[in-house]
């Protein structure tokens, strides 16, 4: 009767005839048990650990009821049983052996040599020495057991079995096993592997890579996908939210326009996004907050050491690591990199690196572009609070603002000083005879000029006039100061520079009408000048000669100001909004295909390490039109139209332009596309004077008021 029932299993007998019964057809899947010795592993073997707590008898009596034996054979079950588990076991653990040597070694038996890449003909999810093997949850396990726990003992260790099998097989037959499956699936069972796959196919990518490739993927993600990221799981949490992420999204869209989204957000404090960029490198680079590396991060200046370890010491104000880091920093020396050197660096040089890295803590990248993130959809969409300040008697001709503290000055001969945050008049200085057309104040002082034809220096905290300036034969209508340098434009006609540290001055003839506005470019020692003549003019400040004259306005231009070397446009940019009919469209070039990078000028052939003054300028004019100058070039790149009258003011950053107008608006500009954003309105009279911050907007009107526009959201 034993022989009987291992003809199910055995294949030395000769097949039996096909027969067409339902019963037969379920044994072409019977499985065959080698014969030779020696391919039987030893009894003693971890694989049985897979069927503990299963019953080997049964399965002979499961495969006589298929196959409808008799009753006779049915009276000795435990021999069959036995027999049969014992060859199905025999013929399983030399298969795990020879596929997973590492886990399925015999008991006893000395360890073999595997070699480094035994495990390559897997891939990388079921690689036995990998834990992202593991990979299912523990609410699939549960249901799973719970699912096999209602099956009869002989079917566990058969579903057993075939897992077990299907575990340890290459990828190659483990593509077979599922070929062979899948053909035999009716439709529901189709639609209940794809239900199910589905999910599996997710791969937790971030938590199997290293964090510096998480971090290198993340820096790619944009705002919103970041945060979606980070609700993922506390893993994916922690990656998105952190500073090196962070710091690189904030580096790529404060204070200026991304390359690739085109989205910008205002101004920050410059100092600290480039002092903790040295520590986000750190983290990026995998080193981590308590390495320190020579490469990435220079140390400050230190004494000399018989093995130092840094090669360019630099200004720890410019070069020291971040100071905004939310974690607590260890010692360098704790480095395991570090420990591996010999120990040759001083102690003092060891503190100093300690410092160096040992940085107050400061407030999440997150949370720093959260708020700059705010203030630019404000502007974008339009969302502000006005407040208007009274207090001159006449038209407000001037302003500036930081801040905490706002000036203006007026037609009614008074400079008032105002609290910029709650609106409120600190002080009024008075002295001069006629109205005050201009001026510009720091921490130290204030400067004003008059119609008067003087310009005062005031202690503007305390009301005090310090000096009094003879400037011009007729009013001063414009003033620039850049360091020790102020240059005045007047009535006259002239240009005035005054150098303050040497008390020389030296005036500049060659606009023939009167000169509305100055500004100084320091680095290259020229200044820029408008008049009423239509012109603008570059002047060299060391020659005291004009070298460039800049034509094409058809009105008395007002404004004049050159933009930052940051500043870059693309030309194509301005194409779409050249074709647009509407009031508010901008012109490009007429020759647009010449490019302002291509079509440069030396201005100084004799001193070619000399700087070169700023690329491009914005002017502002009474005939309603504001130019986009390429300087090197005299080109006019573009021509932003939208305003029914003159325009008297200008005030720009590197995100927007923003143009004060006879016609009593206010209207914001993108200067790289030239697009119109927005038209603020309000005053009673013309627009005199505007002033640009990254959160405010503030205007001054011939009505006599100030209106401070604040695009920073309360509470």
């Amino acid at each position: 009767m034993a022989s009987n029932t291992t003809e199910l299993v055995a294949t030395d007998h000769p097949p039996s005839p096909p027969s067409h019964s339902p019963t037969r057809r379920r044994l072409s899947w019977r499985t065959s048990v080698p014969q030779s010795s020696d391919e039987i592993a030893t009894a003693h073997d971890p694989h049985t650990a897979l069927m503990l707590g299963h019953d080997h008898e049964g399965l002979a009596e499961r495969v006589r009821q298929r196959r409808g034996v008799d009753s006779e054979q049915e009276a000795e079950p435990s021999f069959v049983n036995k027999s049969t588990s014992t060859k199905i076991e025999k013929m399983i653990a030399p298969y795990l052996a020879h596929h997973i040597p590492q886990q399925y070694n015999p008991l006893g038996g000395g360890e073999k040599d595997v070699p480094a890449n035994a495990n390559t003909k897997y891939c990388y999810r079921h690689r036995p020495d990998m834990l992202c093997r593991k990979q299912a949850d523990e609410p699939t396990m549960e249901q799973l057991q719970e699912e096999l726990g209602k099956e009869s003992q002989t079917d566990q260790q058969s579903i057993a079995n075939v897992w077990s099998l299907f575990s340890a097989a290459p990828a190659r037959q483990r593509n077979l096993m599922l070929q062979g499956i899948l053909s035999t699936c009716c439709f529901p069972q189709l639609s209940f592997i794809s239900s199910n796959v589905r999910n599996l196919i997710k791969i937790d990518f971030l938590s199997a890579l290293p964090p510096e490739l998480g971090f290198k993927i993340l820096c790619y993600l944009d705002t919103t996908s970041l945060c979606k990221a980070a609700q993922v799981s506390q893993r994916w949490r922690q990656l998105a939210d952190d500073d090196v992420v962070w710091h690189k999204m904030c580096e790529q869209h404060i204070d200026r326009k991304c390359t690739k989204c085109g989205w910008g957000l205002p101004l920050l404090d410059q100092r600290r996004l480039r002092t903790e960029k040295r520590r986000i490198q750190l983290r990026a680079s995998g080193r981590g907050l308590n390495e320190w590396s020579p490469e990435l991060s220079p140390a400050a200046d230190a004494p000399p050491s018989p093995a130092p370890l840094v090669s360019h010491p630099s200004d720890l104000s410019e070069s020291s690591l971040s100071t905004g880091s939310k974690r607590p920093i260890e010692d360098v020396a704790s480095s395991p990199e570090s420990s591996k050197r010999p120990c040759t660096m001083s102690v003092a040089l060891r503190d100093q690196q300690a410092s160096y890295l040992d940085q107050p803590k400061k407030r999440p990248w997150k949370d720093v572009y959260k708020d700059r993130f705010k203030v630019g959809t404000n502007w974008k969409y339009g969302r502000y609070s006005t407040r208007v300040l009274r207090g001159h008697t006449n038209g407000v001709m001037c302003l500036q603002f930081d801040d905490k503290t706002l000036i203006t000055g007026s037609y009614d001969n008074t400079i008032k000083v105002w609290d910029v945050n709650t609106g409120t008049e600190i002080r009024t200085l008075t002295g001069h005879r006629l109205p005050i057309r201009c001026l510009q104040f720091n921490d130290a002082r204030l400067i004003t000029g008059s119609l008067d034809g003087t310009m005062k220096v005031w202690d503007w905290k305390t009301g005090q006039c310090k000096l009094t300036i003879p400037a011009h034969d007729k009013g001063v209508i414009g003033l620039h100061m850049a360091d020790k340098l102020l240059a005045s434009g007047s009535a006259d006609h002239t240009i005035a520079v005054h150098d303050l540290g040497t008390k020389q001055k030296f005036r500049l003839h060659g606009h023939e009408d009167w000169v509305n506005s100055v500004k100084i470019d320091l680095p290259s020692r020229t200044l820029f000048s408008a008049s009423d003549d239509q012109t603008v003019k570059l002047w060299d400040l060391e020659t005291r000669t004009c070298i460039k004259t800049f034509e094409g306005h058809v009105g008395q231009v007002q404004q004049v100001l050159p933009l930052p070397p940051e500043f870059e446009v693309d030309e194509a940019d301005f194409v779409p909004n050249a074709n647009n009919d509407s009031d508010t469209a901008s012109l490009a070039s007429e020759n647009p295909s010449q490019s302002g990078s291509t079509a440069t000028e030396t201005f100084f052939p004799n001193d070619p390490d000399r700087p070169a003054p700023p690329s491009y300028m914005l002017t502002g004019s009474l005939d309603g039109t504001i130019r986009l100058w390429h300087v090197p070039s005299g080109r006019t790149i573009h021509r932003f139209f939208g305003h029914i009258e003159g325009v008297w003011s200008l005030a720009a950053d590197t995100l927007r332009l923003v143009s004060g107008a006879e016609d009593k608006l206010i209207k914001i500009w993108d200067p790289r596309t030239g697009k119109h954003e927005r038209t603020l309105s309000g005053h009673e009279g013309p627009v005199n004077c505007v002033g640009l911050s990254d959160s405010r907007l503030i205007s001054g009107s011939e009505d006599g008021t100030v209106r401070v526009h604040c695009f920073v959201s309360k509470g």
